[in-house]
C-alpha cells in the first residue's frame, strides 16, 4: 500500500485560529525581556542594583511630591524599595541639610492638621507621631501648642454635631458620647466635662411642657 498523503486537520486549524490557540503560541513563544531604565531608580533596585545616593533621592523627592512625611516614613519606604542602609542615610542627610526634611515641622503641620480638620485629640495624635516614628521630644514639641481650652473647644464642636434632640436616654447618651470622644484621643476627663456641659445646655433649651 502507499504511503497515505497527510492533509491538513481542519480541527487543529480551527484550534490555531481561535483566542485559545493564539494564547497558547504566545506562551510557547519568546517572551520579550523587560530592560530596566537608568531614568527610574526603582527599576534598577529591582533588577538587583542597590542604587545610588542620587537614585535614593530622587525617590523621596517622588515620595515628598505627594505629601510630607517623616524621615523614618522615608527611609521605610527606601527600604522597602530595595536601597543599601548606607545609601538610605546618606540620601535622607543631603535632603535634611537643605531643609526638605524636617521632623519638626512635620510634626507641627500634622498635628494642627489633624486637630483642626479631623478633631482628633492630643492622645491620638502623640500615637500617630509615634507611629510615622517621630522623636518623643519633637512630637512633645508640636503636641504642646493645643492646649486644654483648644482641646475642650474642639471636642465640644464635635460633640454638638452628634447630639441629637430630643434626648430620650441621658444616660446612655453621655456614655456614648464620651466613647466617641475617647476614641478620637480626648482624655476621659476632658470627655465626660464636655459632654456633660453640652448635655446639660440641650437639656435646659427643651421647650417647656404645654398644659391644657
Amino acid at each position: 500500500m502507499g504511503s497515505r498523503s497527510s492533509a491538513p486537520d481542519p480541527q487543529r486549524a480551527r484550534s490555531a485560529g481561535s483566542p485559545r490557540g493564539r494564547r497558547a503560541g504566545a506562551r510557547s513563544g519568546t517572551r520579550a525581556s523587560a530592560t530596566p531604565s537608568a531614568d527610574d531608580p526603582e527599576d534598577l533596585v529591582a533588577a538587583g542594583s542597590s542604587g545610588t545616593v542620587e537614585q535614593a533621592k530622587e525617590a523621596s523627592l517622588r515620595l515628598l511630591a505627594v505629601r510630607a512625611r517623616s524621615r523614618a516614613e522615608l527611609s521605610r519606604r527606601l527600604t522597602m524599595k530595595g536601597f543599601a542602609p548606607e545609601t538610605i542615610e546618606a540620601a535622607l542627610e543631603r535632603l535634611a541639610e537643605v531643609g526638605l526634611i524636617d521632623d519638626a515641622a512635620f510634626a507641627e503641620q500634622w498635628v494642627y492638621s489633624r486637630h483642626t480638620f479631623s478633631g482628633k485629640g492630643k492622645q491620638a495624635l502623640a500615637r500617630e507621631l509615634r507611629v510615622k516614628g517621630v522623636a518623643p521630644t519633637e512630637a512633645a514639641a508640636a503636641l504642646s501648642a493645643i492646649t486644654s481650652d483648644d482641646e475642650a473647644a474642639r471636642a465640644t464642636a464635635l460633640i454638638r454635631r452628634k447630639i441629637r434632640t430630643p434626648i430620650t436616654d441621658p444616660d446612655k447618651t453621655l456614655r456614648r458620647l464620651v466613647a466617641m470622644l475617647t476614641r478620637r484621643g480626648y482624655s476621659p476627663a476632658t470627655a465626660f466635662a464636655v459632654v456633660k456641659a453640652e448635655l446639660a445646655q440641650a437639656d435646659s433649651e427643651k421647650p417647656p411642657p404645654e398644659f391644657d
